[in-house]
């Protein structure tokens, strides 16, 4: 979603007064992240939530292929056994999806099947509210784990989005998450003029101020050289996902042109290793509106997702603060069970939802939807996304649900250790 449509979300949807947006969106820099670096606990847990921007087609992403109302349906979108990563004998993985497929073999992805609400929207907006307020039976102005920083003392670098403004899941009633955007601009190497070095080192019996101002100037080098590093790799795996070739996907109203989810996962892996207080980060990509052509356009996106999210999870699987990561994927709907007449789908409402790392127990949970029962031609929703939600509070946030999902009382089943 690029900032324009960002902005107008926030505003259609009535998430969080000025006040709260402005104690923490812009507010804050990487710098201050990592000022804090040793003040939690060790053993606190850290919740990584990845949006994907509208409406990824979960039947494509985790695919029923042996149900013959699947290939009916989407006749030109269906893809075969002989082409999916097999989970078992029934469904599998989206052929982009190696990397997941590998994880999932090795225990640690979760496949929530079926997560949905009461009385599904397939408007964007008021779907993306519904999900990130947790409040499908009325609007709310604050965000889920927005009202979790307010019980937790409003601190807004406790939750961190890295993304271009801030989403209204991180935005409570009287605090909302810092937002530290990671921008997709042509990075320029970093200062490294021996005379401009020189400016960075004080220099014995200078003035106080003087030693300030180089102390400042060392700062600043030292996170130019550190952003430097990640957008070159940004642009590296973009390169190697598309052959070098810059045509992209053209923007959606809902998700705007391709997004550095890659550069976004490394700066959260950044602020794990080095221990700040940070429990929870949001990360997102956009693009998965997919009302024509959907097949390909799809499997870019998901590709993108693959390389992302299992290159960060194994790079968390290497140190014991790592291993406390949970990451949850979710998207505001799924699709239409039938493709359109444009080889795509049309939004639907139930989908699955990913849970990934080294505090999950891997495998399918819970009940996929009926193909052939359906709802004026949706799937009915088999899991309440509250029970994802209120699971996460619980297991990695350490906090009561209740207390933030206005006493709903549902959890997952043994999926989180």
């Amino acid at each position: 979603m690029d900032i324009l449509t960002r902005r107008r979300f926030l505003l259609a949807s009535g998430v969080a007064g000025a006040g709260a947006l402005a104690a923490g969106a812009g507010a804050y820099g990487l710098s201050d992240l990592f000022d804090t670096a040793g003040d939690r606990d060790p053993q606190a847990r850290t919740l990584v939530l990845v949006t994907l921007y509208g409406g990824n087609d979960g039947l494509n992403t985790v695919v029923p292929y042996a149900d013959p109302a699947y290939q009916d349906a989407r006749p030109e979108l269906a893809y075969s056994a002989d082409e999916v990563k097999r989970l078992d004998d029934r469904v599998g993985l989206n052929p982009a999806l190696a990397g997941l497929h590998r994880l999932y073999g090795e225990g640690r992805l979760a496949i929530v099947r079926g997560v949905g609400y009461p009385t599904p929207n397939r408007s964007h907006f008021r779907s993306m509210d519904i999900w990130q307020t947790a409040r499908p039976d009325r609007p709310e102005h604050t965000g889920w784990l927005g009202r979790w920083l307010d019980g937790v003392g409003g601190d807004p670098r406790l939750a961190v989005s890295f993304e271009p403004t801030l989403p209204p899941l991180l935005a409570g009633a009287r605090s909302a998450g810092a937002a530290v955007p990671v921008t997709e601009r042509k990075a320029r190497r970093p200062v490294g003029d021996p005379t401009l070095a020189k400016l960075a080192v004080a220099e014995p019996g200078e003035p106080a101020g003087q030693a300030r101002a180089a102390a400042c100037f060392a700062d600043l080098r030292a996170v130019d050289a550190m952003l430097t590093e990640v957008r070159d790799a940004a642009e590296e795996a973009d390169e190697a996902d598309d052959g070098g070739n810059d045509d992209r996907p053209a923007a959606t109203a809902t998700g705007g042109a391709r997004s550095p989810l890659a550069a976004q996962l490394d700066l959260v892996a950044q602020c794990v290793e080095a221990g700040v207080s940070s429990r929870v980060f949001s990360v997102s990509l956009g693009g998965f509106d997919t009302h024509a052509d959907e097949k390909q356009l799809q499997a870019v996106l998901l590709g993108q997702v693959d390389k992302a999210l299992t290159g960060f999870v194994d790079r968390m699987a290497g140190t014991e603060a790592g291993r406390r990561v949970v990451v949850a994927v979710y998207s505001e709907f799924g699709r239409r069970v039938r493709a359109n007449a444009s080889d795509g789908t049309d939004h639907g409402t139930a989908s699955d939802v990913f849970l990934l790392g080294a505090g999950v127990r891997g495998g399918l949970h819970g009940e996929p939807p009926s193909l052939t029962r359906l709802d004026d031609g949706d799937l009915r929703f088999t899991t309440d996304f509250r029970d994802v939600y209120a699971s996460l509070l619980e297991r990695v946030l350490d906090t009561e649900p209740e207390q933030v999902l206005a006493g709903w009382r549902g959890r997952l089943s043994g999926v989180l250790t």
